[in-house]
């Protein structure tokens, strides 16, 4: 029998196996910016047999040429680094592109997740941390809603948004939000006029392991009503339900 090949006596039929490793399935290019040598030693050998393309930059200003000359599906970014900090760096990112961040960092204060999702990040992530986390972080960040079966786009006052393109139009041309801002959107408007609840929306739009991370929702939402309500601190549209969840109000 030829190597490779496996019998299924009950058939008589032969299926190929692959004995040998195949190159795994590109997953995407992730840019890593931490100024620490070894953490992007690591973030290599972990990130690149998971069928990810990985660069990676000592700096933040190193991180800016890198993405202005490239294309990345995700940016790992250290907060605590000289020279321009990762809070900076996440901005200048913001004025480039929506693209996903996860931030890294030593401190797990709720005031330190907060100001990095305010920077524009989409998660944030403890030092040290476990490579099964980073990874399915990582997947979950990229990961995108589907569609909305049914609904192709809204209207919210002067803001029209299609949901089979993800873009959204305004008064002044179009607005960039980030994918999971987009997500939070869509989630939201697949249930129009209905309260959904902190945890439902975290496990929806982020994991299932996202559950009691309020403080994202916090974030986000008031990250969508400037971006989408003429006037974010009185919303028509993205309605706070105190203490249970947030509403979509669309026109009956």
């Amino acid at each position: 029998m030829p190597p490779g090949v496996e019998s299924l006596p009950k058939s008589g039929r032969h299926v190929l196996t692959r004995l040998e490793s195949s190159p795994p399935v590109n997953e995407g290019c992730i840019l890593v910016v931490d100024n620490e040598p070894q953490i992007r030693r690591v973030m290599r050998t972990t990130l690149i047999p998971e069928g990810f393309e990985v660069d990676d930059a000592k700096s933040g200003d190193e991180a800016l040429e890198h993405i202005r000359s490239g294309k990345y599906d995700l940016v790992l970014l250290d907060i605590n680094m000289p020279g321009m900090s990762g809070f900076d760096t996440c901005r200048a990112i913001r004025d480039l592109s929506d693209m996903p961040i996860i931030m890294l960092t030593v401190h797990d204060a709720e005031k330190d997740k907060v100001e990095a999702l305010d920077a524009g990040a989409d998660d944030y992530i403890t030092k040290p941390f476990g490579m099964p986390e980073l990874l399915a972080r990582v997947r979950a960040v990229l990961r995108r809603r589907s569609p909305i079966l049914g609904l192709s786009h809204i209207h919210l006052g002067q803001m029209d948004i299609d949901f089979e393109t993800r873009q959204v139009g305004g008064p002044h041309g179009e607005v960039h939000l980030t994918a999971k801002e987009f997500d939070l959107l869509s989630y939201l408007a697949s249930h129009p006029n209905k309260v959904i609840g902190h945890r439902e929306l975290l496990r929806a739009v982020w994991g299932p392991e996202y559950g009691d991370e309020t403080e994202y929702l916090r974030v986000f939402v008031n990250r969508l009503r400037k971006k989408i309500e003429q006037k974010p601190t009185s919303p028509k549209h993205l309605l706070t339900e105190p203490w249970v969840g947030y509403r979509l109000r669309l026109p009956e």
